[in-house]
C-alpha cells in the first residue's frame, strides 16, 4: 500500500497524539513524545496543526513528526515499524525532497529514535551527526522524595511566574503569560502538570512542565528552567522531583528529558533529582 504523508488538520493532530502515546513505552529509546506536542500548543492550535506530520499506510498513522523549527523535524515511528524498508525510504524522500512540505533546501536536522532504519538510509545519503545530547531516565516505581521546598500548582492566575522564570532561566524574551494559557487550552493538558518552586519570600524560582502519556507510561519533563536569580540552590533539582512525584500520582511509570551533553549543569541537576543517564544520541544533519 502507499504510504501518505499529510499535515493534519487540529483533529487529526488528536489523531497523531493518540499514536504517540501508544507507541510510549519504558524501553523505548528517546523519541518524540505527544508532550512536546502538547508544549508546541503554546503558539495555538492552528500553529500546531501546521507543523505536524503523519505518515500512514491503508489510513494507519506509521510515523508522526513535528517541525520544531522551519529547519528541524522531531519524528518517531510505531514500534513494529522501526525496521519498515519502505517507510524507511519514503521519509528519506520525503525530508529530501523540498517540495514534499517537510524540511528545506540546505542545512537541516533531524531527531529521530536511535534503532530506526531510517539511519542506516540516511548515512548512505551523505547525513551527518550533529552535537551529542545526553538522555536521562527516571522509574517512578517507588515514590519520590520530600522536595524539600515550596512547591505549588503554576495554574492560569500564576501565568505571569511561569513566563518571568522561562524568560530569565533561558535568556529569552519570548515566553509570555498566553504561554501558559495555551498549553492549558490544548487537547493533551488533562495529562500534564505545570509546577512552580517559591522562595521564602514567595517569589517564583523554578518552574517545570510535565507530561503523561497514560498509565503505565512514561512522562516526559518539557520545559524545566530555574530562574538566574535562584541558581545553585537546588531549586532545579526540588522542581524536577516535585514533577516526577506529580507524574507518578497520575499513573506514569517513570519520566524522562534529553539534554545537551554540553549542559553540564543541566545533566548535574537531573542526575542530582534521581534521573540516570543512558549512552548520549545526536540529531542527523544535512549540511550545506
Amino acid at each position: 500500500m502507499t504510504i501518505v504523508l499529510s499535515t493534519p488538520t487540529a483533529d487529526g493532530v488528536r489523531e497523531a497524539i493518540a499514536a504517540l502515546r501508544k507507541w510510549q513505552h519504558d524501553e523505548a529509546p528517546m523519541q518524540l513524545h505527544p508532550g512536546d506536542i502538547g508544549w508546541n500548543y503554546r503558539f495555538g492550535t492552528a500553529e500546531t496543526a501546521a507543523v505536524v506530520r503523519t505518515w500512514s499506510r491503508d489510513g494507519r498513522i506509521l510515523a508522526v513528526g513535528m517541525l520544531d523549527s522551519p529547519t528541524v523535524v522531531r519524528m518517531t515511528v510505531a514500534p513494529e515499524a522501526f525496521q519498515d524498508e519502505d517507510l524507511a525510504r519514503r521519509l528519506v524522500e520525503d525530508f529530501s525532497l523540498p517540495e514534499r512540505g517537510v524540511l528545506p533546501e540546505g542545512a537541516v536536522s533531524i531527531e529521530a529514535p536511535q534503532g530506526l532504519l531510517l539511519h542506516d538510509l540516511l548515512t548512505k545519503e551523505g547525513w551527518g551527526a550533529d552535537e551529542p545530547w545526553t538522555p536521562l531516565f527516571r522509574d517512578l516505581a517507588e515514590g519520590a522524595e520530600d522536595p524539600g521546598v515550596w512547591i505549588k500548582a503554576i495554574g492560569p492566575e500564576q501565568a505571569q511566574d511561569f513566563a518571568d522564570v522561562l524568560r530569565s532561566a533561558f535568556n529569552t524574551t519570548r515566553p509570555t503569560r498566553e504561554y501558559r494559557h495555551k498549553m492549558s487550552a490544548g487537547p493533551f493538558y488533562a495529562g500534564a502538570r505545570c509546577l512552580g518552586a517559591y522562595d521564602d519570600q514567595g517569589n517564583p524560582a523554578a518552574v517545570v512542565t510535565v507530561w503523561s502519556a497514560g498509565p503505565g507510561k512514561p512522562g516526559l519533563v518539557e520545559p524545566m528552567g530555574v530562574h538566574a536569580d535562584h541558581r545553585g540552590r537546588g531549586y532545579g533539582r526540588a522542581i524536577t522531583v516535585a514533577g516526577a512525584a506529580a507524574l507518578r500520582e497520575i499513573g506514569s511509570s517513570s519520566v524522562r528529558v534529553c539534554t545537551p551533553s554540553s549542559n553540564v549543569a543541566g545533566v548535574a541537576t537531573y542526575k542530582a533529582a534521581g534521573f540516570a543517564a543512558r549512552p548520549e544520541i545526536a540529531d542527523r544533519i544535512r549540511k550545506v
